[in-house]
């Protein structure tokens, strides 16, 4: 009788292009060396990261076998502009029929794995998913959401930051030389007057670094990162602001 190795597929999606990469993966080869998946269009090799000024690969999927036994991948995100690495327990790897990984920031999936048919499927909800999301923001195509360029268009920015500050402000959640933090009350949850609740009269504009919130009175200030989804919905989900 001849035993059929224990094998997978695996799915990404290539944060450059957008497009799907699927290859199986089996234990033989997993125990030989690194499994890479790369996407095949030349111009995908390398994505910038955010954390950096200069092109790193982050468009490769890696998958190596950890010294504890897990399966170790590192999958680019095409929302973050770098890799998230995930340990994952071997029976999860090759015996699901489905299983996936999703960025730690957005929640959306960003890796599949399982049965072939399985992980197309998944892979195809996906890409419908992103696209509603792509349409939803204003943005054309996969390659726009590069973590340097991508960006909200500026009214939608302006709105979000204003209900964040005036929702954080109704609950003393802003704070500032002339409002430090404890050092009043919340205010009444009806209330959204800026100048009235406290000593600060806070302001924001949009500026080429971020968003800019102020305080009149006393100068403090802090820029809040809006240069990409994943920025904005992290201000969106803030639960208080502290400008210096």
């Amino acid at each position: 009788m001849i035993l059929e190795p224990k094998s997978t597929s695996v799915a990404y999606r290539c944060p450059a292009c957008g497009s799907g990469i699927m290859s199986a993966v089996d234990v033989f080869r997993l125990a030989a060396d690194r499994v890479r998946l790369k996407c095949s269009n030349p111009d995908c090799t390398s994505v910038k990261s955010k954390d950096s000024e200069s092109p790193r690969d982050n468009a490769a999927l890696d998958i190596t076998l950890a010294s504890d036994g897990s399966v170790r991948l590192s999958v680019p995100c095409i929302f973050c502009g770098k890799p998230h690495v995930f340990n994952v327990n071997p029976s999860l790897f090759y015996g699901k029929d489905i299983f996936m990984l999703p960025c730690p920031y957005s929640g959306i999936n960003i890796c599949f794995m399982g049965e072939a048919n399985h992980v197309k499927a998944e892979l195809a909800r996906n890409e419908l998913e992103l696209l509603d999301m792509l349409e939803e923001n204003g943005i054309e195509s996969f390659r726009d959401l590069d973590a340097d360029e991508a960006a909200l268009p500026d009214p939608q920015i302006m709105e979000i930051v204003t209900f964040v500050i005036h929702d954080l402000d109704a609950e003393g959640k802003i704070y500032c030389k002339c409002h430090p933090e404890g050092s009043k009350e919340a205010a009444p949850a009806d209330s959204f007057d800026l100048t009235s609740a406290y000593d600060g009269d806070y302001a924001a504009e949009l500026t080429d670094a971020g968003m800019r919130v102020w305080c009149k009175k006393c100068g403090a200030e802090k820029i809040i990162s809006t240069n990409s989804l994943i920025s904005a919905h992290d201000f969106l989900n803030c639960d208080s602001i502290t400008l210096e």
